[in-house]
């Protein structure tokens, strides 16, 4: 089931199927403005050093598991082709099946940016659709700021980010999201928040 290599053709932005309903504009902005600094000198490097790790679903279809925010700032760049690489070849499973085993090996993350559990069929079909969640976007620049470590949890940026929503107003993150990002590093040391993954509080 594993494959580790790299496709080694590009693969349309378009073609490649989202496996989570939101991402954050804020972090999208951040890698437009990444890109727009690298595109010059060394683009075709930066996008060898970023493929998409990708499910391949029913009729071959990639999934894409990661890099949701990297392949819409691409998409909002104009580029069309990205490089990818296969976790898993599940191209033999077929509906309901396919998307119930995405799920329990959590490789899908069907919430809306009310943190709300939706039916994986609302999931978008293209990065493009996917919809802002403001608290995405704290939970990636509290981690950037020190307040925990980077984690392999499959969306753990996002685990953060409900974490936030029920103790940092919704307006403070729309129109101060430095003074956001100051109430974040101060409540993501408290015990009540040891259960998420790359905690960085103090331990007895």
């Amino acid at each position: 089931m594993l494959d580790r290599e790299p496709l080694l053709h590009p693969v349309a932005i378009a073609d490649l199927r989202p496996t989570q309903m939101t991402v954050g504009y804020r972090e999208v902005e951040r890698k437009r403005r990444e890109w727009q600094a690298r595109t010059e000198t060394d683009g075709a490097d930066y996008l060898g050093r970023h493929m998409i790790p990708v499910v391949i679903g029913p009729k071959d279809r990639p999934w894409m598991i990661d890099n949701h925010h990297l392949a819409r700032a691409l998409h909002e760049e104009g580029v069309t082709k990205v490089l990818t690489r296969i976790v898993a070849d599940l191209s033999k499973v077929h509906g309901r099946l396919f998307k119930t085993f995405m799920d329990n090996r959590n490789w899908l993350h069907p919430f809306d940016a009310d943190g709300h559990r939706h039916d994986v069929e609302d999931i978008p079909r293209h990065v493009g659709k996917l919809a802002d969640d403001p608290y995405r976007s704290l939970a990636g620049e509290l981690r950037r700021a020190g307040g925990y470590a980077k984690d392999d949890t499959p969306f753990s940026e996002f685990l953060w980010a409900d974490y936030l929503r029920r103790h940092i107003r919704a307006d403070t993150v729309k129109k101060d999201f430095e003074t956001a990002v100051n109430k974040a590093l101060a409540i993501a040391r408290k015990p009540d928040a040891a259960y998420l993954p790359g905690w960085a509080g103090p331990h007895d």
